[in-house]
């Protein structure tokens, strides 16, 4: 999922600061270093210890399988699946696993021990359970160290202590095999191929503003195949549905004047994909937004989006953080044909951990080109609620 950058340094940010109040960072480094080191190794341009990151400042090829591992060279980095499934009743979960990678030049220095690592993780794990109206997720983070968390490329895997999506068979990418708990909540999932994997932007080359440096590398797999098990309060359900896998790494930052984004994954009933994702302002005016829309084939093409007309038709607001969201969108595009509401199967799927943001699963109606269509699929709102972390809330199961 793009655009994710400001959530990234303030999860940074904390993620940082808890290792060392916690006894998990490198050993020589007390609180106020480990502030210090946060702010000037993930929000600079460069450092004084020569460490400066990859920046993004052209297309280039993307080489897979290796490109599907991590790449410590980049500043940040995220593995992001979310799906819709539901069971043979009609009974619909929405879900979410997310893994992010931040690096703070430790490591990169010559001398310096392959025990203190400068790789930092952190998960996310969502659950929607619509019936019940529910919304649970939990976090976790760690060290890229003795194999507590990371990614690799050949076998495919990502994981944060028994938080993974792994490849399943070695001749191949798909299936994948996503496995999640926490408290009474368990996922375990198969994630099938699906239709092929689209490069963002210029052949994985992802603008985030007009200016070249501000950009990531992304690719996602937009329609995957998914079944599996649920397990809530003890009881079992048998799911199926489809998945959307996203994944994004780069050293840039957000041009200036921008708050915040609006991120949409939709899978469409008539076989259509679409992901739009727009910045704002701190009027909620668009700064830069960027489409793409991927047919039942699997064949991609960039929306224009000058021509799309997206509006916010509701609101929830947040007593919890204060926050308020949109919560209904309308979606057109006049010269395609294309009519579409948006709406949150939940309004209160807003995660609350050391970065409060909104992800959750979404419906959607409407007709393209004349036909009535309908579809489901997951928003990402960013930049709505206060940065300041909540401790309480971080490592945490809520709803």
């Amino acid at each position: 999922m793009s655009l994710r950058w400001i959530a990234l340094w303030l999860a940074a940010l904390a993620l940082l600061l808890l290792l060392a109040l916690t006894g998990s960072a490198p050993p020589d480094r007390d609180p106020q270093a480990m502030a210090q080191l946060a702010i000037g190794d993930l929000l600079a341009a460069d450092d004084a210890a020569g460490t400066a990151f990859t920046a993004v400042q052209a297309a280039r090829p993307l080489r897979f399988p290796v490109d599907h591992g991590a790449h410590p060279d980049y500043r940040h980095e995220w593995w992001y699946v979310t799906g819709n499934l539901a069971t043979a009743d009609g009974r619909r979960f929405g879900y979410q696993l997310t893994l992010f990678r931040f690096a703070d030049g430790v490591g990169r220095v010559a001398g310096v021990s392959a025990w203190r690592s400068g790789q930092y993780y952190l998960a996310h794990l969502a659950l929607t359970d619509t019936q019940n109206g529910r919304f649970v997720s939990a976090e976790r983070r760690n060290r890229g160290v003795l194999q507590l968390a990371g990614a690799t490329a050949q076998p495919f895997a990502f994981w944060l202590d028994d938080w993974s999506l792994r490849q399943e068979r070695d001749e191949a990418l798909f299936p994948l095999r996503l496995r999640a708990h926490h408290e009474n909540l368990r996922l375990d999932l198969l994630l099938s191929a699906g239709k092929p994997l689209l490069l963002q932007g210029d052949h994985g080359y992802s603008r985030k503003a007009p200016q070249a440096g501000n950009a990531s590398y992304y690719y996602s797999y937009t329609r995957l195949p998914t079944r599996g098990q649920i397990t809530l309060d003890g009881a079992d359900y048998t799911v199926e549905g489809a998945s959307w896998l996203d994944h994004e790494w780069g050293s840039g930052v957000l041009p200036a004047g921008s708050v915040g984004w609006d991120w949409f994954g939709l899978q469409l009933d008539n076989g259509w994909d679409l992901m739009y994702f727009r910045l704002r302002d701190p009027q909620a005016a668009t700064l830069y937004s960027v489409g793409v829309q991927v047919s039942p084939a699997g064949l991609a093409s960039p929306l224009a989006t000058a021509a799309v007309q997206w509006s916010v038709t509701d609101h929830w607001h947040s007593a919890a953080s204060g926050a308020d969201y949109p919560a209904g969108w309308h979606w057109q595009q006049p010269t395609a044909g294309v009519d579409l509401r948006v709406q949150p199967v939940l309004a209160q799927q807003e995660l609350r951990h050391w970065l409060t943001y909104w992800e959750g699963a979404v419906t959607v109606s409407g007709t393209w080109q004349g036909q009535a269509v309908s579809g489901r699929g997951y928003g990402e709102l960013v930049g709505y609620a206060p940065s300041s972390p909540t401790p309480a809330a971080s490592a945490a199961s809520q709803e």
